[in-house]
């Protein structure tokens, strides 16, 4: 306990000693999870903090808000490092490249945005979706993103181009959270309309954005 307002967005460290928390107290905070203690307070966005990640070497947190801004952050020390802007409104959610050199972004503005973490520059927008973008990842091998939006898709895009590869269809309400499978070959999306659907992205398969069916026991 320690936040003031509601709680956004949670994340655990890489070696799952620590977890991270973002809220609408505008703060990120960094807890010791065998405790429960608050290690530290990271202060700098001025709008509810809606999305929270750590880069995959423990080192570095990443924020998004409804000031438009991501900001990079120091673990150890708390410190704001860098603030990425670009969006033209709030960032709903963000994550980072296995390599821990990029950073992916969804927004309010219908936009993905990748991100050079060293410098803060935006290396590439994705444009497609006409709704907001809500939840986003990235997969194992860095190749691909995945965007859920709020009108209703999924899409796959090629980081290096920017192109949208498949829409995925299905969902009769808005698509609130999306993850790529370990292996990268398939994708989970969670809606409003109160179903979870499972898709291929197997590229070039015959099961490209079709959608899986999932029996009672499985």
């Amino acid at each position: 306990e320690g936040h003031e307002k509601t709680i956004r967005s949670v994340a655990f460290s890489p070696d799952g000693r620590r977890a991270l928390s973002g809220s609408d107290d505008r703060t990120l905070r960094l807890w010791d999870v065998r405790t429960g203690k608050c290690l530290r307070t990271f202060k700098g966005h001025t709008a509810k903090v809606r999305a929270v990640a750590i880069s995959p070497d423990g080192r570095y947190a990443l924020s998004g808000g409804d000031d438009r801004a991501q900001k990079l952050w120091d673990m150890g020390s708390g410190r704001c490092l860098r603030t990425f802007e670009g969006h033209q409104s709030g960032v709903w959610d963000v994550a980072f490249s296995p390599d821990g050199e990029f950073a992916l972004s969804g927004g309010e503005d219908k936009t993905l945005r990748l991100w050079d973490v060293s410098t803060g520059e935006c290396v590439r927008v994705f444009e497609g979706h006409w709704a907001q973008v809500l939840s986003v990842d990235l997969s194992p091998d860095g190749r691909y993103a995945l965007s859920g939006s709020a009108d209703d898709t999924l899409k796959l895009w090629d980081v290096t181009t920017g192109v949208c590869l498949q829409t995925f269809e299905g969902h009769k309400g808005v698509a609130c959270s999306v993850a790529f499978s370990p292996d990268g070959q398939h994708a989970l999306s969670g809606s409003s309309d109160g179903s979870l659907k499972l898709w291929s992205t197997s590229i070039g398969s015959e099961m490209d954005g079709e959608e899986i069916a999932i029996d009672e026991e499985g």
